[in-house]
């Protein structure tokens, strides 16, 4: 399992949160999807190996711009994912 966290740029409300996630879960396969425009990211927990050219071409159309790429191992807690 991978965790991805994607610095963003341009997430202004929680309606853009929102549409970042949807845009994500409709594009890959996820386990979990958090958006924060205050944090300025997006962590996305998922089975796939992706490259941060594979999130650009998801993300450009939105008009939201990815500003850094980090991928973790994902480890699932007894009360969620860290």
């Amino acid at each position: 399992m991978n965790k991805y966290i994607l610095g963003s740029d341009g997430m202004m409300c929680g309606m853009c949160e929102m549409h970042v996630e949807d845009t994500l879960r409709k594009a890959i396969s996820i386990k979990k999807v958090k958006a924060s425009h205050i944090k300025n990211k997006v962590e996305i927990i998922t089975e796939e190996n992706l490259t941060l050219e594979d999130f650009k071409k998801i993300m450009d159309p939105t008009g939201y711009r990815i500003t850094s790429f980090e991928v973790n191992e994902a480890i699932k807690k007894l009360f969620g994912w860290k």
